[in-house]
């Protein structure tokens, strides 16, 4: 059975391996499924393009110039198959320095995780992984008809690499892989290098981990590093990238995997080749133009830190984010609020079980960042305060 949820929703299919977990855990992820579920309502037209756009993480400023005009030079192929692609494969594996039988194109890392789900959650093994976290790869385990063991996150919301280890050794021959998403979506925290080295020097050695890194450019924080280097030294590690964040092409859908031989040819036959020939062309554009992709970096992490200073000056607590949005402590429920700020035009994160008193926010353009202060002010400020 096929799943055609995208990287952008969770309907609530998770499944749980209870007996792997406490009450508690079980708990948690048995009420993440159920928040999901709840509709939020569609916006028209005109009120989309109005909106501060601050609820999925992309980038406001869209495709660079040069991205855009290759993109409407590739429309020339629309009607042919087998055309001219840029060599994407090829110039994805000259720019991580791998060969190109280790990278595999997906329609988004949206379709990279349905894919490893597809390919290494037969015969009844289960993904193990941590909530909140994006949870999509765990509504795609439910439609191969397969388990999750989820975990809760530490008290400071980072992911315990200990509880992880020990979860993959107690169900051993049961997991088909360990997914970790760094930085963390919701909560923008890194799996700092040496923690992603402790997991896979202390998990069975045979346990694949899809390491999720789509806010990979946005980091500024020595601890961090990719993991494609494990990939060169052949361990069970797939690394997930997408083009979606700094490239500003979500909406195009295009990501990749880097990963061993072994693990991309237990992956490709999963794989739909919906990928259209004008983000193959964007893809190869994207990749050369380093200027913009470091304009918009630049220009988020200082608007970040603008803005989470000034919540922080307001008295509330703002997780400490390495990505391209944040999480803040608004010391009440987040539903209700959510939908105060849709009603002022300004679109936020949905709610993250079991962190129900912190907002996700994503950070757009200078004047969406002053539409969001001046609605937090309003909305959440002064009644805290009152």
């Amino acid at each position: 059975m096929s799943s055609t949820v995208s990287r952008r929703s969770f309907l609530g299919g998770l499944t749980v391996a209870v007996g792997s977990l406490t009450p508690d855990s079980a708990l948690l992820a048995q009420t993440a499924a159920g928040a999901a579920r709840q509709p939020r309502r569609r916006l028209e037209l005109d009120e989309y393009d109005a909106a501060a756009k601050l609820a999925f993480n992309e980038n406001p400023y869209g495709p660079s110039e040069a991205v855009m005009k290759a993109m409407n030079t590739a429309f020339k192929y629309d009607n042919r198959y087998g055309y001219p692609d840029g060599n994407l494969v090829q110039e994805l594996a000259a720019h991580h320095g791998v060969r190109t039988e280790n990278i595999l194109l997906g329609a988004g890392s949206g379709e990279i995780l349905q894919v490893a789900d597809r390919a290494f959650l037969g015969g009844g093994r289960k993904v193990v992984g941590v909530t909140p976290t994006f949870s999509t790869v765990y509504e795609y385990a439910a439609g191969v008809r397969s388990e999750s063991i989820i975990l809760p996150l530490r008290e400071d919301h980072g992911q315990d690499i200990g509880v992880l280890i020990k979860t993959a050794k107690n169900n051993h021959r049961d997991v088909g892989f360990i997914y970790l998403c760094t930085p963390n979506n919701p909560t923008g925290m890194l799996v700092t290098k040496q923690e992603i080295a402790q997991l896979l020097d202390g998990i069975p050695e045979d346990v694949p981990v899809l390491i999720d890194e789509a806010y990979h450019h946005y980091v500024d924080n020595p601890a961090y590093a990719t993991s494609i280097p494990y990939v060169l030294e052949g361990r069970q590690v797939i690394v997930a990238r997408t083009f979606s964040k700094i490239y500003g092409l979500a909406g195009m859908r295009l990501g990749y995997a880097v990963a061993p031989k072994p693990l991309i040819d237990r992956m490709r036959p999963h794989c739909t080749g919906s990928i259209n020939a004008l983000v193959k062309w964007a893809g190869v554009t994207a990749l050369g133009d380093i200027a913009s992709a470091d304009r918009v970096r630049s220009t988020t992490l200082q608007l970040r830190r603008s803005t989470t200073a000034e919540l922080e000056g307001m008295g509330f607590k703002v997780l400490p984010s390495e990505a391209n949005f944040f999480m803040v402590h608004i010391r009440r429920p987040v539903p209700p609020v959510i939908d105060e700020f849709q009603g002022r035009g300004v679109l936020v994160g949905r709610p993250f079980p079991p962190m129900l008193e912190y907002l996700r926010v994503s950070v757009g353009t200078a004047d969406e960042m002053r539409r969001f202060l001046t609605a937090f002010k309003e909305i959440v400020a002064r009644k805290t305060s009152a």
